[in-house]
Parts: structure tokens; C-alpha cells; sequence
């Protein structure tokens, strides 16, 4: 059923937690998880979708009782753009591959989007099928530009100034400013470029850190720069990265289950990939480090069975006892 209408539910977006890492923490290395989770439709793209829609509205390119927002996803950002847009009172349609997860499909479709699933090779995370993915959107739109806005997450300078003006100095406020390293996965680049970009201009010395998936990897949202073409958004700021960690499908899920006992946070696989980097990824002592939490696993249950990461009945005792889940707006 589509959203009722509720302004409110956009002041949430934003003001994320910011939550300690026992589990990493050692010496004078404190480790900290940005819970990105939080936004009121349960990830960080909240913060871009908001910040894009408003932009297509302040130039006057996305009109109420007119406009369709049509989008290419790999998850995160259908969700947010559906959420956001039903608030808003814009139609929404989304076009996502048909191996993102089916938890994540039906809240998308619960929300009231029209959805258009694409085969593997379509998918916006596994290399040139970007291209196409974004270019069936775009014939979509094309076909009756009056009607059709596609805000183009992969190069919107929106996208990159939710996280200059946002995200980033949430988390320098959050740190008292003793931030030194910041950790994230690389999608369309508008969140490690936007809080790169405001950190470093805070202090030039603090290491941003990006995180990269092996090939036809299982990480949903994010993207393997020998496969895939780098985005517009990321390709305008990428000297704001100092160092690259790259994980694999195994390494990041081996850890979801240790961030569960020695943290008691149920993570998803984006966030326990930007976990097993950290983790990887030396650190001198007296260092502040913070990675981003994309989202929470509760949308990853299937995912995990199948990954024999943890068996349903294990999924539904660990939602249930897991600290800092948050309300969301579904």
C-alpha cells in the first residue's frame, strides 16, 4: 500500500547515530559505525533522494500532479526514491535487476512503484550492464519527456551535496573533529566524494578510504572499477580518495555474524564489507575511525540463507534481540 502522506517523515532524514565498535576499538584506535539505517527509509540514500528531488523541483524540471520520477536502482535508492516521492505526492517508477534481493523488490512495490525488473547483465552493480541499465530509464523517460524525470543518481551534483552539507559534517560534529580515517563502498561516488570533500577541507590530513568489492561481487550498491566504468559524480572529485582497500564476498560475510555477537548489530552486506575493511586496513594508534553502515541486514534475510551466512530461524532471533534497529517509515 502506498505511503500516507506525512511531511514529517523527511525531517528524519539526516542526524544519523553514530555508534562505538567495541570490537575493532583497541589501544588508542577508537572505531565507529555511522548507522545510516536510520533514515526514515532505512538508508543513506534517503539523504541524496531528498536532496535530488528537491533539486528537480527548485529548477523546475519536477512538477507535482505531472511529473513520474523513473530511476535505475540496485535497491537503496528505489526504496528511498519511492518513499520520498509517495511523501511528496509524485508516481514513481523503478528499474532494478532481478538478483537484488526479493525483500528489497517487495518493499519497493509496497510502497506503490511501478517496477521494471532487468536480467543479471542490466544490473547497475556488475560492470558495463551500468550503461544499459541507466539507458533503458533513460529511453523510458525519453519517450514522453513532458512526463517522465529521471534525477540520474550517477551524476547529480545533488547526490553530492547531501553528503557535503549533510553526512559530512554530521560526522566531523560527531567526532569533536578527531575524525582521521573515514571507510565507505563506492557506488555512484556521491558519498565518499561529498564527505571526502568536507572532511578534507576540515582537515587535510584526515585518509578517505574506499572500499572495493571483488568482481561480480554479492554487494548490493556497489561497484568493481575493473568491471564497471566509474561514475560522472565520482569521476569529478576521485583525488579526494587517498587509498583503496578491496574485499571479497567471502571476507565481507564471514564478519556479519561476528559484528552480531561482539556488537550486537545486524548489518547488511554493504555495511559488513565497509566492517571487514576497517578491519583489514592498518590504523597507527590515537586514530579516529568511521565507516558508513549503508543500511541494516533486515532486508537481507534471504540473501543470508542462501549464503549460509545464517539460517532464517537464526535471521528472526537476531532482528529480534539486535541493538540500534531503528523505526522506519514502512
Amino acid at each position: 500500500m502506498p505511503l500516507v502522506n506525512d511531511a514529517d517523515i523527511l525531517n528524519r532524514v539526516g542526524n544519523t547515530p553514530l555508534v562505538d565498535l567495541d570490537s575493532l576499538s583497541h589501544d588508542g584506535v577508537k572505531y565507529f559505525a555511522k548507522l545510516e539505517g536510520h533514515n526514515p527509509f532505512g538508508s543513506v540514500k534517503d539523504r541524496a533522494v531528498f536532496w535530488m528531488i528537491k533539486d528537480g523541483e527548485d529548477r523546475g524540471i519536477l512538477k507535482k500532479d505531472k511529473s513520474i520520477i523513473i530511476e535505475p536502482t540496485s535497491g537503496n535508492t528505489g526504496i528511498a526514491l519511492t518513499g520520498i516521492a509517495n511523501v511528496l505526492g509524485y508516481k514513481v517508477e523503478i528499474v532494478i535487476p532481478d538478483k537484488v534481493s526479493n525483500e528489497t523488490k517487495d518493499i519497493i512495490r509496497n510502497l506503490g512503484a511501478k517496477v521494471f525488473e532487468t536480467s543479471d547483465d542490466l544490473c547497475p552493480k556488475v560492470g558495463a550492464g551500468t550503461d544499459q541499465s541507466i539507458a533503458l530509464a533513460t529511453s523510458i523517460a525519453s519517450s514522453r519527456p513532458d512526463t517522465y524525470y529521471s534525477p540520474n543518481q550517477y551524476a547529480n551534483e545533488a547526490n553530492f551535496m547531501g553528503h557535503y552539507v549533510g553526512t559530512g559534517p554530521e560526522i566531523w560534529k560527531q567526532t569533536d573533529g578527531k575524525v582521521t580515517h573515514f571507510f565507505t563502498g563506492v557506488g555512484t561516488g556521491g558519498t565518499i566524494t561529498g564527505i571526502g570533500t568536507f572532511l578534507k577541507e576540515k582537515n587535510p590530513d584526515v585518509r578517505i578510504i574506499g572500499c572495493q568489492p571483488q568482481q561480480n561481487h554479492l554487494i548490493q550498491g556497489w561497484r568493481n572499477f575493473e568491471e564497471s566504468a566509474k561514475p560522472d559524480l565520482f569521476l569529478k572529485r576521485e583525488s579526494v580518495v587517498d587509498d583503496w582497500v578491496s574485499i571479497d564476498n567471502d571476507e565481507a560475510f564471514s564478519v556479519v555474524g561476528e559484528v552480531f555477537r561482539k556488537d550486537h548489530l545486524l548489518i547488511s552486506p554493504s555495511s559488513a564489507a565497509v566492517y571487514a575493511c576497517m578491519k583489514k586496513y592498518s590504523v597507527q594508534d590515537d586514530a579516529c575511525v568511521v565507516g558508513i553502515f549503508a543500511d541494516d541486514g533486515r532486508k537481507f534475510k534471504s540473501v543470508y540463507a542462501k549464503q549460509n551466512v545464517m539460517t532464517e530461524d537464526e535471521f528472526d532471533s537476531s532482528l529480534k534481540s539486535a541493538k540500534h534497529m531503528s523505526e522506519l517509515a514502512y
